[in-house]
């Protein structure tokens, strides 16, 4: 049977499977609610999205995801408030970002419409798999793959964008130990580095266990040419602060434009924290490990807002960060995730009510 959400066909599953899960002890993106939204380019246009069960898709062999790899994503989360109401967190932003991927990777933009009314409809139906507790939220993973069939090198002529969900508790992976790739590159000059395709993460995963191998959870990236410019940490961007400075590098072909990301350059404006945006080397940053004025390095990202690091690794040496009160990373996790669940006011205009 079918119903309608704001123009949004809305078919539900014929049963829940709520009643399964523990909502105090919840894995990162494990367990998944009972809908999902559901639309197709096809003939030249993407049709109308459905909210449609949760389940399983069939695809030929010959889809062109599997052989050419067209497939990007998104990554936000749906937050309840002390009064149960729904809220996102600049989820335009998603949008936008979603179609410079799609751009990039020659697959047609979508609709606003589409994306932010399809979503909406969504969080309605699915509104009772949003976790109440404090520190968990609803993970929303949008995404587009190549669809259409064929063997030929080429664009396929049909796309898939689904909204899938998944109630996650807090995201928590402790102090990270990190080390400095020096052989490996994530992304290249004029490559796809800044859009969310899901090959570069790909591309990550065999550095990445190398680092684990010798007892890092996770590496930070450096340039594709000299590796002697710090870009990224692990699928996050990365912050670095040397003495009261917080230094990011600029966003590139390489770098992904990370919403979070920019929501702490703008936090630390408002709140006067002295930053800067340019290009810092790991001889700076071994140096100022050394003489004691590097404070904290931090990834930021959805999933966790920040991820401290306490220690890195260099050319067979580790630095030890030290152990600060009132870091940097603390305080502008908090400003966000208050801003995120309504404790705070949003002077940004971030907060979108659902």
């Amino acid at each position: 049977m079918s119903t309608e959400i704001n123009n949004i066909e809305i078919q539900k599953a014929t049963t829940s499977k709520i009643s399964n899960v523990d909502f105090d002890n919840l894995s990162f993106g494990k367990v998944f609610s009972d809908h999902m939204l559901l639309g197709v380019y096809k003939e030249g246009k993407w049709q109308a999205p459905k909210v449609v069960p949760y389940e399983p898709i069939t695809l030929d062999p010959s889809a062109k995801i599997f052989h050419y790899g067209q497939s990007i994503f998104e990554g936000l989360k749906a937050y309840k408030d002390a009064n149960g109401d729904t809220f996102l967190f600049r989820p335009l932003d998603n949008w936008k970002r979603l179609n410079i991927s799609a751009k990039r990777l020659s697959i047609p933009e979508l609709p606003e419409e589409h994306f932010i009314e399809g979503l909406k409809a969504l969080l309605q139906v699915d509104d009772e798999w949003i976790p109440k507790k404090d520190g968990s939220s609803l993970y929303i993973r949008p995404f587009i793959f190549a669809s259409g069939n064929g063997f030929h090198a080429s664009p396929a002529d049909e796309y898939t964008f689904i909204i899938a969900t998944a109630p996650s508790g807090a995201y928590f992976s402790g102090q990270l130990k990190v080390l400095i790739e020096q052989t490996y590159s994530r992304s290249a000059n004029g490559g796809v580095g800044f859009a969310k395709a899901g090959g570069n993460y790909a591309g990550q995963f065999y550095p990445t266990q190398l680092a684990v191998e010798k007892g890092y959870q996770q590496v930070i990236w450096t340039d594709d040419t000299t590796h002697e410019y710090i870009e990224e940490a692990g699928a996050m961007n990365i912050f670095i602060r040397i003495n009261d400075t917080l230094i990011t590098g600029p966003t590139s072909d390489r770098i992904l434009d990370g919403i979070t990301r920019k929501s702490i350059l703008e936090i630390a404006k408002s709140e006067n924290i002295p930053f800067e945006v340019r290009k810092i080397s790991v001889t700076e940053v071994v140096e100022a490990s050394k003489n004691g004025s590097l404070k904290e390095m931090f990834g930021a990202g959805t999933a966790a807002v920040i991820s401290p690091i306490s220690a890195f690794g260099y050319k067979d040496t580790d630095y030890d960060l030290p152990k600060i009160a009132n870091s940097y990373g603390e305080r502008l996790k908090k400003r966000i995730t208050d801003i995120q669940t309504n404790k705070s006011d949003d002077s940004f205009g971030w907060r979108y009510k659902i």
